[in-house]
């Protein structure tokens, strides 16, 4: 670890600061064209008679489609120490499906900030809960991401 954390108190200040909240309407055509476009023929998705007699009473978003819903604008920019920013993976849990006709509200905070030492030198990891929340107030899914920044490694540019 190096001498100095490049956490700072700026940085600390944005943990658990949510987002501006969005909303969206969860619109038929839309559940219908997403699962089209990653190819899940899936009935419960597309075909409105058959996801009538499935478990949910009508037609219910893939799981992915939760990316097509962008959260708001953090109230702050947060301060990053290095230009350099990967994808560290997304996990994400489910508690009620999305259905078509619901109004999914969206939010975003940062609730955890680490570094390490790499091959890259320090790197600064960054993990963000989006949380979606239906129209009744039921949270529906969380998604985890982790962001990865670092310094360009010395000789390159």
């Amino acid at each position: 670890m190096p001498d100095k954390s490049v956490i700072t108190d700026e940085m600390r200040a944005h943990l658990n600061v949510e987002s501006e909240p969005i909303t969206y309407d969860v619109e038929k055509g839309a559940v219908i064209k997403f699962a089209q476009a990653i190819g899940d023929p899936n009935p419960l998705f597309q075909d409105e008679k058959a996801a009538r007699q499935g478990p949910y009473g009508g037609l219910i978003a893939p799981p992915t489609f939760l990316r097509s819903l962008i959260p708001g604008e953090a109230k702050k920019e947060f301060p990053r120490p290095f230009p350099n920013n990967l994808d560290g993976g997304s996990e994400y849990e489910f508690f009620e499906p999305i259905r078509v006709g619901d109004r999914i509200t969206v939010t975003r905070a940062i609730v955890d900030l680490t570094e390490r030492e790499g091959r890259l030198g320090t790197m600064l990891f960054t993990t963000a809960e989006t949380r979606y929340v239906n129209q009744l107030g039921q949270l529906a899914a969380t998604q985890r991401t982790t962001g990865i920044s670092y310094a360009t490694p010395e000789g390159e540019k």
